[in-house]
C-alpha cells in the first residue's frame, strides 16, 4: 500500500478508559486501587512464602510462584496507568510507551497461558505417576519448562506488536480502552487490518488454543486415573487440586481467546474492555485465593514464617 509522504502521523494516543458517569470516578478509582493493592499483597505473599519455606520447594509451588510473579507484572503494566488517568484529566500515552506497554503485556500474558499448560503436566505426573513424580519433575525440567514459556511469550509478542505497529496511525488518536491492547489500537489504523486479523487468529492457535487443547487432553487422562483411585478421600483430594487449576485456566484463557481470536469488525468496544478487565485484573486478584490461600501447606508455611506457633491440622 502506498503511503502519502505528506500525511502526518500520531505521536501520542488518548486512552478513553471506561464509559462511566464522572460522578462515579472516585468510587471506581477506590475500587481499582484496593483491588490492585490486594493483588500485590496476595501474590507477593505467596511468592515470599514459597521462597522462605523449604516444604514449598516442590514443582507445583514453583509454578505457582512463577504464576504469582507473572500476575504482579501483568497488572502493574496496566493498572497504575489506569489509576493515574482516573485521577487526572490528562489521559495521554506516547506512541513509544504504547508500544512498550503492548509488548510487555503480551509477553507476560502469553507466557502465563503456556505456564497453565505446564502446570497441568505437573498435575498429571503427580496424580498418574506419583512414585516417579520427583524424578520426572526435576528442578532442571521445571526450569526448562518455564524458559520455554518465556521464550514463546517473547517471540509471539514480538510478532503481534510488529504487525500492529507497522501500520500507519494518522488520526484519530483516541483508543477506546484503558490500556494499549492490540485489538483496540488496530481500530485506529488508517490502513487495511485484514492481514492483522489473520495474524491474530493464527497466532491465537499457538498462544491460546494449543495450550488449552493440551490442558484438555491431559485432564481427560487425569480424570480417568482419578476414577481408578479406590479411596473416596483420595479421589476428592485429586479432584480438588484439578478444580483449582481448571477454574484459574478458565478465568484467564477463555476471555483472552474471545478477545484475540474474533474478527476485529465484529468486536464490541465495551465488551472488549470488560473481557480485558477480567483476564487482566480479576484473574490476578482471584488466583492467590483459588490456588494457594486456601491450601493447608500455605497456611502451615505462613504460621511457621511468622512464628505464630504450630499450625492447626
Amino acid at each position: 500500500m502506498m503511503q502519502d509522504p505528506n500525511q502526518s502521523y500520531v505521536t501520542e494516543f488518548i486512552l478513553l478508559g471506561f464509559s462511566f458517569n464522572p460522578r462515579t470516578t472516585p468510587l471506581l478509582f477506590s475500587a481499582f486501587l484496593m483491588t490492585y493493592l490486594l493483588i500485590i499483597l496476595g501474590n507477593s505473599f505467596i511468592t515470599i512464602l514459597i521462597c522462605l519455606d523449604s516444604h514449598l520447594h516442590t514443582p507445583m509451588y514453583f509454578f505457582i510462584g512463577i504464576l504469582s510473579m507473572l500476575d504482579l507484572g501483568y497488572t502493574t503494566t496496566t493498572v497504575p496507568q489506569m489509576l493515574a488517568h482516573l485521577a487526572s484529566q490528562k489521559k495521554t500515552i506516547s506512541f513509544a510507551s504504547c508500544v512498550a506497554q503492548m509488548y510487555i503485556f503480551l509477553v507476560l500474558g502469553i507466557t502465563e497461558s503456556w505456564l497453565f499448560a505446564m502446570m497441568s503436566i505437573d498435575r498429571y505426573v503427580a496424580i498418574c505417576h506419583p512414585l516417579r513424580y520427583k524424578v520426572i519433575m526435576s528442578p532442571w525440567l521445571c526450569g526448562l519448562m518455564v524458559i520455554f514459556c518465556g521464550l514463546w511469550g517473547v517471540i509471539s509478542a514480538l510478532i503481534y506488536t510488529v504487525f500492529a505497529m507497522r501500520l500507519p496511525y494518522c488520526g484519530p488518536n483516541k483508543i477506546n480502552h484503558f490500556f494499549c491492547e492490540v485489538p483496540a489500537v488496530l481500530k485506529l489504523a488508517c490502513a487495511d487490518t485484514s492481514v492483522n486479523d489473520w495474524v491474530d487468529f493464527i497466532l491465537g492457535f499457538s498462544v491460546i488454543l494449543i495450550p488449552l487443547s493440551l490442558i484438555l487432553v491431559i485432564y481427560v487422562n487425569i480424570f480417568i486415573a482419578i476414577l481408578r483411585i479406590c479411596s473416596a478421600q483420595g479421589r476428592l483430594k485429586a479432584f480438588s487440586t484439578c478444580a483449582s487449576h481448571i477454574t484459574v485456566v478458565t478465568m484467564f484463557c477463555v476471555p483472552a481467546m474471545v478477545m484475540y481470536m474474533k474478527p476485529g469488525s465484529g468486536a464490541s468496544l465495551e465488551e472488549d474492555k470488560k473481557l480485558a478487565l477480567f483476564y487482566n485484573v480479576i484473574s490476578a486478584f482471584l488466583n492467590p485465593i483459588i490456588y494457594s490461600l486456601r491450601n493447608k501447606d500455605v497456611k502451615r508455611a505462613f504460621f511457621k514464617v511468622v512464628s505464630w506457633g504450630r499450625a492447626p491440622e
